[in-house]
């Protein structure tokens, strides 16, 4: 014992001459330590190029969920509109679970097939007003009133209600319900549809006199009490309602903003034989004739008294209905921003109620490409679907997610490569997906990792501090460098957050070649 206090001592010297060599403070453990991140945080970033996805449910039990939004700045929550019930129910994203208590509930209002609570939009200074704002219909009007949060972040107030805007209904269909605040003006557009029936018969979508039918409306609510219309919208101090932005939709069945560009994108239901997706830049002024009645998508449906085809904006894209699968209705999406799967930045995702078919594409300067249909690609794993999608909707992290009106929603995630994952202290490695390994109660040593390269192998020797296979006195001058608190680090060998004179003692009792 004394011959080895002599060596400690004697050693120490050398070792305090050398320290001042080393980086000081905690040394990161080897590169294959456990990663993770929970289910709010964005996945793993995947190189560019092709990215492969699927969708993974993350609510269940709603009731025709129809829309899916967020609050500005609102990472840990979303927000989800059910129609019939007139309830907005928040989905926790940190917990993943669905609050008992609504968060607002205008229940008793007509519920009719394509009636209820559709549209939600938080104001752009949400953070600082509390104000929100909904479009729901009466038993012959559309509603779009105002509410106030309540001292409870989780509840509105429900005696807050103000009206905005109120207007009548000739037929219970075709309510359109969207609205949404513009990134660029921060102006409140609403979607409308033609009133109802079959073909327009009122020619409502034309009619830019008296008629907010077949309209995307747009609104200052900062500017006026309810409103004030805003000086630059297409038909102020000409011929037609104040309040249009554009004219000619049938039925704008979801709609969105991209966040990045403030381009709007419409997903309008045909009649019977086409759907189409409108384009309208950010650089708009707005005014735009989508065509219909006269038109439906990029084809005459009833020109009677309709102007040159020249002055109309035709759609960006268009799909017939029928076929196999069956398509009668599309279904407005986003363009997606997240941060999980990088290569789809700037991507259009849209979908089909009927068919339940799920597309995307990309703009390039008014032009489709990378046209790509995901519907398999989407199809959640084991024995879940994605049952008549009713809507799209993205998060504040710009994550996209699917709503049915079987009551789901699901998320759109990229597909995690496998990775090692350790199973106990013994070495015992499988490669299997994070999720997997987590579930388990194993750990997951990241995404690409392989049980070849020994990720798992217990430590059988500690104090070689560098990993260089011997311990020697470059470990001994690590553990000097280290010296002091020290969480986590290599140089603390008997993992007590300390690095002390005990760990030094562990080098010297191991020194050597590790066996």
């Amino acid at each position: 014992m004394l011959a080895r206090t002599l060596f400690t001592i004697s050693i120490a010297g050398v070792c305090m001459v050398g320290a001042g060599a080393l980086l000081g403070g905690p040394k990161p453990k080897p590169l294959m330590s456990p990663t993770g991140h929970t289910g709010q945080d964005p996945a793993p970033h995947r190189a560019g190029g092709t990215a492969t996805v699927t969708a993974e449910r993350v609510a269940s039990g709603l009731a025709r969920p129809v829309a899916a939004t967020h609050a500005p700045g609102d990472t840990s929550r979303l927000f989800i509109v059910e129609q019939h019930t007139g309830r907005i129910k928040i989905l926790n994203l940190d917990t993943g679970a669905v609050n008992s208590t609504p968060f607002l509930d205008i229940s008793g209002n007509s519920t009719g097939n394509e009636q209820g609570l559709l549209g939600l939009a938080f104001h752009p200074n949400y953070q600082s007003n509390g104000y929100f704002y909904i479009d729901y219909t009466t038993s012959s009007n559309t509603v779009i009133m105002r509410y106030s949060v309540s001292s409870n972040p989780d509840v509105a107030d429900s005696g807050s209600g103000y009206t905005i805007m109120s207007f009548s209904q000739p037929y219970a269909n075709h309510n359109g319900g969207w609205i949404g605040f513009s990134p660029v003006d921060g102006y409140l557009y609403i979607g409308t549809g033609d009133g109802g029936s079959g073909g327009d018969p009122g020619n409502r979508a034309q009619d830019i006199t008296n008629q907010r039918m077949g309209k995307m409306l747009r609104i200052d609510v900062d500017g006026g009490s309810p409103y004030a219309v805003p000086a630059s919208n297409p038909f102020v101090g000409t011929t037609g309602d104040d309040e249009i932005w554009a004219y000619g939709l049938r039925n704008p069945w979801r709609c969105s903003f991209d966040r990045e560009t403030g381009d709007l994108w419409i997903g309008d239901v045909g009649q019977n034989a086409y759907e189409e997706v409108d384009y309208q830049p950010a650089s708009s002024s707005g005014g735009e004739n989508y065509g219909w009645r006269c038109y439906e998508g990029d084809h005459s449906y009833n020109t009677s008294g309709c102007a040159n085809s020249s002055t109309m904006t035709f759609p960006i894209w268009e799909y017939s209905q029928g076929g196999s699968p069956y398509r009668c209705t599309v279904v407005g999406g986003h363009v997606y921003r997240g941060s999980a799967i990088p290569a789809l930045q700037g991507t259009y995702f849209f979908g089909e109620y009927c068919s339940e078919q799920i597309w995307s594409f990309r703009n390039s300067g008014g032009t489709v490409t990378d046209y790509t249909e995901r519907t398999s690609e989407l199809d959640p794993p084991g024995s879940l679907s994605i049952d008549s999608i009713s809507a799209f909707g993205e998060d504040a992290n710009g994550e996209m997610y699917i709503c049915d009106l079987g009551g789901e929603v699901f998320k759109i995630v990229p597909v995690s490569s496998p990775g090692a994952c350790c199973v106990g202290t013994d070495g015992t490695c499988i490669q299997i997906l994070e999720t997997n390994c987590n579930n388990g109660g194993g750990t997951w040593m990241g995404e690409g990792t392989t049980c070849d390269s020994g990720v798992c192998d217990p430590d059988d020797c500690p104090a070689d501090v560098n990993n260089s296979g011997s311990v020697d006195v470059t470990d001994l001058l690590a553990a000097i460098a280290a010296w002091g608190d020290c969480a986590g680090c290599d140089a603390d060998i008997n993992d007590d957050d300390v690095v002390d004179v005990t760990d030094l003692l562990a080098i010297i009792a191991a020194w050597g070649p590790c066996a």
